[in-house]
């Protein structure tokens, strides 16, 4: 599985307008509905807040990587979304997050959400590539940098 197998155009945003965790959120699961990935944004956007309130998934460094398995998931999909501003995500380490990465995965998805995630945590934890991410200018741009860590 690679990482673009999963992130679409329509999934990603360059500049979230959201400034709160709660719209965050909201808005990536728009996105994911928009898209045509989720059937329900009520049902998936309570599994996301369901999986939050266990721990947050701001995992620090200026990353959030939201997640949840849901039987509303239509296809594994990946949202990718940018605060220029920051939001307070309730990160482990206190500081405003930046990036976002969203993980939908059917309720049989197996063990999908966790490789995801493990791709993920290696190329975010190179500030290189972090920064490429926030400097993209384009979807295009942003695709091209994930395939080329992968």
């Amino acid at each position: 599985m690679k990482i673009t197998d999963l992130l679409i155009k329509d999934t990603m945003n360059l500049s979230l307008s959201s400034s709160t965790k709660t719209e965050v959120i909201d808005e990536l699961v728009t996105m994911l509905y928009d898209a045509g990935r989720i059937k329900d944004i009520k049902k998936f956007r309570k599994a996301i807040i369901a999986r939050e309130e266990q721990v947050s998934t701001g995992v620090g460094g200026g990353v959030a990587i939201p997640h949840a398995k849901s039987k509303t998931v239509l296809e594994p999909t990946l949202v990718f979304g940018i605060s220029e501003k920051g939001i307070d995500y309730k990160s482990l380490d206190g500081e405003l997050s930046t990036i976002f990465f969203m993980i939908a995965v059917p309720e049989k998805g197996n063990d999908l959400h966790l490789k995801a995630l493990s791709k993920l945590a290696r190329m975010l934890i190179h500030e290189d590539f972090k920064q490429g991410l926030l400097d993209a200018k384009t979807k295009d741009e942003v695709l091209a940098l994930i395939d080329s860590k992968q």
